[in-house]
């Protein structure tokens, strides 16, 4: 790719949007100090993805923005877009087909940074993407920063080690090697998981087959608890509506009761209401009477103040008489001031008149002698400003025609050497060859063949696959089918062995049995067999004797007397038995005949209890032989009822050891079934297994189909690029033929044009220097004239000045004199009315003070106070009356209270009876409610007569406490076993899938790390080479050359070590900064030859050299031109 073009707008100091075209392959940026050139390499760091504000010369990444000026305001945008001419397709990745790349980043104010390539939003990885391993890059050897040369070659081993990858190009391996070992944590992270997740379940899942058992007996036990809480509820809820039924009636008397009292009490507040209207008449009089004395009240109140505001009034009208006669003195002082300045004032105006008009006389004639010198100046100045605007043109006129010879003869240069390198052009152009065109076409039609048979196949086998997963799912259920029925059957087996284990341990008597190491000795129904049917018959014979303990030697328990067991218990000895057993009696077989037993001793034992004992049929027939038994003898029926010669013992199974021989037979009957569902499970894996192998071949097939189309797919596309790329490449040469043989006669035409021009301009330019020297001297006297009458009309101004301002004075002290005698005239006019308002003033107070009089007052207060005594004795005859009034009513209000009392108990008793009645119709709904869905006549047919709620809450006491013997119940417990089973074998399949995974992931990092070590040894060898051959031919001798720091290459350090002709320095640190500047071009041009970037930025790489050392920069520059574009930014002229 090359570049063509920077575009930036609001980016540091490029506020307004500006366009830097990059023509050619050798492009420099020049300019002063402060102009920006250092910030368009910022700008193609930047857009490369730098996000370090210190490497782009700022603290934040917000300093790139233009923030504002004196004269602009900031912007809230910037962007940079690189604009790349990619017409060899040599672009990375899927944007190799674009002919011109466009890379973009935006920033906002607010933070928001994005990026885009050929107007589409990519990520800034993308944009890394597509220069990986061509040294261009955020942090590549291909831009160089000012004063960045030579920290080149002063890095770390670390550091410059990153420049060698990237000269080798494998910065793309090392990023495809870091993803991968993130996969891999990630699938060895999850296959932890899943191996954690195994063990939990396999735990689940033991503890799931055991509860699935104990919840089939919890189901049993709540359907029985459920019934008879029915019961009790409808028990309880036919008492509640029996008890309130009685409160109902009870209330109902004593209602009877409360209207009577309630009648004697409206009488006695008939009276009441009576009494207190009579009250109300006698309290209307009283406040009547109130009312009057209050009026007789106010008006004494209302003379007496009356009397006291004459008192006040005569006061205030003395004193403000006596300050109004103070005022009158004070303003006749002030009026006899005022007429004396007044004449004073006067006297001083007519003096200032006179001075104003001799004033104004001069003014006047300084005035006159001003328009002949301005008209004397305005002369010379016209005169001087036509000859300067004609030599200005004169030498305008030079200035363009000097110009314009310049630019023609420069136009003439660039025309030889535009029509150069066209010639050069045409002469280079070849079109491709058309047997390359043919073969391409040819490779694609047989490519397309395969492309479409691959994809027949690939159908076929996507038909096929639903099919065989069809297959797999059906063993797989078969599978789940075999594994439940094996796990039911095996929880069955541990469910009943819990049961023997637990009766073998004998738990209220295990202590006393391991006082003695009996914990572990046979029990007789661990050793004993019986046919089937028979197990009641033989438990009802032996009863506790059937957990018999067996014992070496019986002697042992001679000495347990004294510390017998806690419970019963049988112990026996097989040695001591030699009993012959019963033969047959009435054709009716002894008990003894249908147990079997593996142990002599044992079996002389169970002869001796049961001898005698014989089995019938039914149990008529044992009651008819009953009467002809033997003495001692016995007979038993398959239920286990028991017929002796005066008894008969009917059989319940309330025992503790009630089934222990048919649960025995059923655990070894569970042992032969669980043995047949393993070989059945067995099989059905081993179905699944080879259904899975099936499944996973058509998926492998279809997979490697998938990718074999996909690659066919990309190589097809490659193929129609590149005839693309023919083509177009055919049809661009000869458009191109045809502009440039066009662009040869508009060169010539111009060349013409352009020679006519420079010779006129010359002929012209001869001219006019003739005119110039005649002009300057005619400036030069005219100038002369015109300063002599500028310093005359100088002097006139100031005479003119100096008068205008004397009589301005003059003309002002007049008017302070006028303004003087207008102030003092005003003063006396307003002191002569003040005086006589105040005088005014006075009469009318003293008209004020005479008409002030106590006498009339003071008469009208004396009859009022009469009046107010005669109101007061009739306001006390009214009191007593009402007094009196108040008595005979309180006394019939405690006659009704009486009766009130006597009610209060009545509604009490109801209120309490209707509460009662409330609380039974309450508990009535609530046990309704409890039975609601229920048939309460189904219910009310199993109640028994006369039953009592004590007894069914027994009951259901009973059954809790057998549910709460379960112990914690999982109800799920089936359906969770399921799901725990079908669960493990997911994950066990999600484990050999994340193993094998582990196992692709290890082997792609050993075969990058490979191919990474092979490219990184043979650019090191070759930038080595390369190193050791510039860096004599930049220095004129010396050598150089790059070592490892370790072992390793792919983590191991490079350091540099160079010696300049005639020094043995040890480091690089020892060399000057222009020879390390040499050192670290001869480094990075050195990596150029081996892998050319596709532009190299160059910030003022050649400050540190020296003449000599500049030239021999500029001659390697150049030369490398010819194979990278390089943008470069000098202050040096031999550079520029």
């Amino acid at each position: 790719m090359r570049l063509t073009q920077i575009n930036l707008a609001g980016f540091k100091s490029f506020v307004d949007p500006t366009h830097i075209p990059v023509p050619g392959q050798l492009v420099g940026i020049v300019g002063p100090n402060g102009c920006g050139k250092s910030n368009v390499i910022d700008a193609v760091r930047w857009v490369l993805g730098e996000t370090s504000a210190r490497h782009l010369r700022g603290e934040t990444m917000q300093d790139v923005l233009f923030n504002g000026s004196g004269e602009r305001k900031p912007v809230n945008r910037a962007s940079v877009e690189l604009i790349f001419d990619n017409s060899l397709g040599k672009a990375a990745g899927q944007w190799s087909k674009y002919g011109e790349i466009s890379i973009k980043r935006v920033l906002e104010r607010d933070g928001d940074s994005s990026y885009h390539i050929n107007n589409i939003h990519v990520r800034r990885r993308d944009v890394a993407d597509i220069f990986l391993g061509t040294g261009l890059g955020s942090r590549a050897y291909a831009i160089i920063e000012q004063g960045m040369i030579s920290r080149v070659i002063e890095a770390k081993p670390e550091e410059l080690r990153i420049f060698l990858e990237e000269a080798a190009g494998v910065s793309k391996y090392r990023e495809r090697r870091r993803e991968t070992e993130l996969r891999l944590a990630d699938t060895r992270s999850n296959l932890q998981r899943v191996n954690d997740i195994l063990q939990e379940l396999d735990k689940q899942l033991e503890h799931l087959r055991a509860q699935a058992e104990v919840a089939r007996q919890y189901r049993d036990l709540q359907g029985a608890l459920h019934t008879t809480q029915n019961c009790l509820w409808l028990l309880r809820k036919q008492e509640a509506l029996a008890q309130r039924n009685r409160h109902a009636r009870e209330v109902e008397r004593l209602g009877l009761e409360l209207e009577a009292g309630t009648a004697r009490l409206r009488g006695a507040e008939k009276r009441i209401e009576e009494l207190r209207a009579a009250h109300y008449a006698a309290s209307d009089q009283v406040h009547a009477a109130q009312g009057t004395l209050y009026e007789a009240n106010s008006e004494v109140a209302r003379l007496e103040q009356q009397i006291e505001h004459v008192r006040d009034s005569r006061n205030r009208v003395t004193h403000q008489i006596a300050a109004l006669r103070t005022r009158l003195e004070h303003g006749e002082g002030q009026l006899a001031a005022a007429r004396a300045g007044l004449s004073e004032w006067r006297t001083e105006e007519e003096k200032a008149g006179v001075q104003t008009a001799a004033c104004e006389a001069r003014a006047a004639a300084e005035r006159d002698k001003l328009p002949v010198a301005e008209e004397a100046y305005r002369a010379t100045q016209t005169r001087r400003d036509e000859l300067q605007r004609a030599l200005a043109q004169a030498e305008q006129t030079v200035q363009v025609e000097q110009t314009r010879r310049e630019h023609t003869e420069k136009l003439l240069q660039q025309l030889a050497s535009r029509r150069e390198r066209l010639e050069e052009e045409r002469a280079g152009l070849a079109p491709p060859d058309a047997a390359e065109v043919d073969g391409l076409r040819a490779e694609l039609d047989a490519l397309e063949a395969g492309l479409a048979h691959k994809r027949d196949m690939s159908a076929h086998v996507e038909r096929e696959l639903p099919q065989i997963e069809q297959r797999l799912r059906e063993r797989n259920a078969g599978l789940d089918e075999a594994t439940q029925q094996l796990t039911g059957l095996e929880a069955r087996r541990s469910a009943l062995q819990q049961l023997q284990d637990r009766l073998a341990r004998g738990e209220h008597i295990q202590g006393w049995l391991a006082s003695r190491n009996l914990e572990r000795a046979p029990r007789l129904w661990q050793g004993i067999a019986i046919e089937p049917g028979w197990e009641d018959a033989l438990e009802a014979v032996l009863r506790e004797r059937l957990n018999s303990v067996v014992l070496d030697r019986l002697e042992r328990a001679a000495s347990w007397f004294s510390d017998p067991p806690p419970g019963k218990i049988t112990v026996f000895s097989p040695e001591e038995a030699a009993s012959s057993g019963s033969a047959p009696w009435e054709n009716l077989s002894p008990l003894q005949s249908y147990v079997t037993c593996g142990d002599s001793g044992v079996a002389a034992v169970l002869r001796d209890w049961l001898h005698g004992v014989y089995v019938v049929a039914d149990s008529g027939t044992g009651f008819n032989l009953r009467s002809r038994l033997p003495a001692g003898g016995m007979l038993v029926t398959r239920e286990g009822h028991l017929f002796s010669r005066h008894g008969v013992s009917f059989h319940a199974p309330d025992s503790e050891y009630h089934g222990v021989l048919s649960r025995q037979r059923e655990i070894e009957h569970l042992g032969v079934e669980i043995g047949v569902a393993q070989q059945r499970l067995s099989v059905a894996r081993e179905a699944v297994s080879v259904g899975e192998q099936e499944v996973e071949r058509g998926k492998s097939e279809l997979a490697r189909l998938h990718a074999e189309v996909n690659e066919l797919q990309e190589r097809q596309h490659a193929l129609q690029m590149q005839a693309l790329r023919l083509t177009e490449q055919a049809q661009r040469a000869a458009e191109r033929a045809e502009q440039i043989a066009a662009e040869l006669e508009e060169v010539a035409a111009q060349n013409a044009l352009e020679t006519g021009q420079r010779e006129a301009a010359s002929a012209t330019l001869d001219q006019v220097d003739i005119e110039v020297h005649q002009l300057q001297a005619q400036v030069e006297l005219a100038t002369d004239l015109y300063r002599r009458a500028e310093t005359v009309l100088g002097l006139q101004r100031e005479s003119l000045q100096q008068a205008e301002r004397e009589h301005q004075e003059a003309l002002f002290h007049l008017k302070t004199c006028s303004s003087k005698i207008n102030e003092i005239e005003n003063s006396i006019n307003v002191f002569s009315e003040t005086i006589g308002s105040l005088s005014r003033s006075m009469a009318e107070l003293e008209r004020e003070l005479a008409g002030y009089d106590e006498a009339p007052p003071q008469e009208k207060l004396q009859q009022a106070l009469v009046q107010r005594a005669e109101r007061e004795q009739a306001l006390k005859t009214a009191r007593d009356a009402l007094e009196e009034m108040e008595s005979t009513l309180k006394q019939a209000e405690q006659e009704r209270l009486a009766c009130e009392q006597k009610l209060d108990p009545l509604r009490e008793r109801i209120a309490e009876l209707r509460l009662k009645e409330q609380e039974a119709r309450l508990t009535e709904e609530q046990f309704a409610q409890q039975l609601a869905g229920a048939d309460e006549h189904e219910i009310a047919s199993l109640l028994e007569k006369g039953a009592r709620p004590g007894a069914l809450q027994a009951e259901i006491n009973r059954l809790n406490d057998a549910i709460t013997a379960l112990g914690a119940v999982n109800l799920a417990a089936l359906e969770e076993l399921q799901n725990a089973e079908e669960r493990r074998n997911y994950l066990d399949a999600q484990s050999r899938d994340l193993t094998e995974a582990m196992a692709t992931l290890e082997d792609a990092i050993r075969r990058i790390d490979r191919e990474t070590r092979e490219r990184l040894q043979h650019t090191f060898d070759e930038v080595n080479r390369h190193f050791g051959t510039l860096f004599p031919a930049l220095f004129g001798g010396g050598h150089a050359r790059l070592v490892l720091t370790g072992e390793e290459i792919l983590d191991s350090g490079v350091q540099a070590i160079a010696q300049p002709p005639g020094k043995k320095n040890t480091t690089i640190h020892l060399l000057s900064g222009g020879e390390k500047a040499l050192t670290a071009l001869a480094l990075v041009f050195s990596m150029f030859q081996l892998n050319p970037a596709p532009f190299c930025l160059l910030d003022e790489v050649d400050a540190p050299l020296d003449d000599h050392n500049t030239e021999r920069f500029c001659e390697l520059v150049m030369k490398m031109s010819g194979h990278s574009q390089f943008l470069f930014i000098s202050h040096n002229k031999i550079t520029m």
